[in-house]
């Protein structure tokens, strides 16, 4: 993959990583670029797998409950590794998140929305131009 520019944002270099589509197919091929970007940006092995875990979460929601598919944007932001996924859902907001445990509440669902507030130094659910935006990101060494 050819190095990609560095860009500034609110003081901020922004370096994009990996950028594509993808499909319920797709996603194990996804989590080994997403691994591979992480150990490049400088991710410590131990997060690393929490990142991976978390992205993947997110990305097979996409496929499962918006439409098939969905966007990944993967890139540094300073010290920050942040993956913003979209998809062309019905969208949601960061209220479906269970605050604890998914099943000790008897919630069915959310499980995965739940593990990646928990890894995650940053999670936040928005409005996309379709669907929902969810970005999250960890800090960088």
């Amino acid at each position: 993959m050819p190095a990609q520019p560095r860009l500034w944002s609110a003081d901020r270099a922004v370096e994009r990583l990996l950028q594509r589509r993808f499909t319920a197919r797709e996603l194990p091929l996804l989590r080994v670029q997403v691994e591979e970007c992480a150990a490049g940006a400088g991710l410590a092995e131990a997060r690393r797998g929490d990142f991976v875990l978390a992205v993947d979460a997110v990305a097979t929601n996409a496929v499962e409950h918006a439409g098939g598919a969905g966007t990944l944007l993967l890139r540094r932001v300073g010290d920050e590794l942040e993956c913003r996924i979209s998809d062309s859902g019905p969208g949601f907001s960061e209220d479906v998140i269970p605050r604890i445990l998914p099943g000790l509440d008897g919630a069915t669902s959310g499980r995965g929305l739940w593990l990646t507030r928990l890894v995650t130094d940053r999670l936040a659910v928005s409005a996309g131009a379709v669907g929902a935006v969810v970005t999250l990101a960890m800090r960088l060494p």
